[in-house]
């Protein structure tokens, strides 16, 4: 079993910053990748960006230049820096871990992006 939990959510107005925190616990050794998905109302859950074990990334379209995964591996711990945001990027973050298999997932954090 894999426990995540995130924190750094908030309201912030367009242009500003945002930081992002999970801290993995558990069975972390099986976790291959770690990631941010978000899901804004009325639209499925997507793929933010994602950060493997080996320290290779990939980002959405839409966040590219403007967002930054990255990882503390001695903490467990993955970070999400969110620059120029926009009212777009409202939504609620979830933490994902892949393991072999299996998804996991933390409780989501809310971004509001508003003036």
């Amino acid at each position: 079993q894999v426990q995540l939990v995130e924190s750094g959510g908030g309201l912030v107005q367009p242009g500003g910053s945002l930081r992002l925190s999970c801290a993995a616990s558990g069975s972390i050794f099986s976790i291959y990748a770690m990631g941010w998905y978000r899901q804004a109302p009325g639209k499925q859950r997507e793929l933010v960006a994602l950060i493997t074990s080996g320290g290779s990334t990939n980002y959405a379209d839409s966040v590219k230049g403007r967002f930054t995964i990255s990882r503390d591996n001695a903490k467990n711990t993955v970070f999400l820096q969110m620059n120029t945001l926009k009212p777009e990027d409202t939504a609620v973050y979830y933490c994902n871990g892949k393991v072999p298999s299996r998804n996991y997932w933390g409780q989501g954090t809310q971004v509001t992006v508003s003036s």
